[in-house]
């Protein structure tokens, strides 16, 4: 791994913190976890809910540089939820068993967590996770992510397994 930290990323997808009529309460929560683990990772970006805008906020950051990169909301089952799909769009791969153990673990603390649709899974060189909208979710999430985020970001870049 190089000796400066890895980038990352968070993105809030919602029309409300868009708007400026909620304050974001969830992406902070993943900013502060990567921060803590090591991350270089800026403030949380908000954009509107919708396919095509959270593809453009994923392509853009990997274009900036990001190994990892987190979005918060935009996974259920409401008319404006399409974070999964717009993530669908930027994915190479999945890695269904990250999006299923945040499952596990969100529906242990609250049985709607079934309801997220979340994605998971790599591009070249990132990794990318949807987690839900909410603080309680990101903050039961993030340790699921941090678990094998360099591991991921190892194995993208050539690394071999341990």
């Amino acid at each position: 791994m190089p000796d400066s930290p890895l980038r990352a990323a968070v993105i809030t997808v919602s029309d409300r913190s868009a708007r400026g009529e909620r304050v974001d309460a969830s992406g902070p929560v993943a900013v502060n976890a990567l921060r803590v683990a090591g991350y270089d990772c800026d403030d949380a970006d908000i954009v509107t809910d919708g396919a095509d805008s959270v593809a453009t906020a994923l392509r853009a950051a990997l274009a900036a540089g990001a190994r990892l990169i987190v979005t918060s909301g935009g996974t259920g089952v409401g008319p404006r939820d399409a974070t999964p799909e717009g993530t669908a769009e930027v994915l190479e791969r999945t890695i269904p068993g990250i999006a299923e153990e945040l499952r596990r673990v969100g529906a242990a603390e609250m049985p709607a967590a079934l309801l997220t649709r979340g994605l998971a899974g790599v591009t070249r060189d990132a990794l990318i996770v949807n987690l839900p909208g909410s603080p309680g979710g990101v903050a039961s999430g993030m340790p699921v992510v941090l678990s094998v985020a360099r591991h991921v970001i190892d194995q993208l870049a050539g690394g071999d397994h341990r």
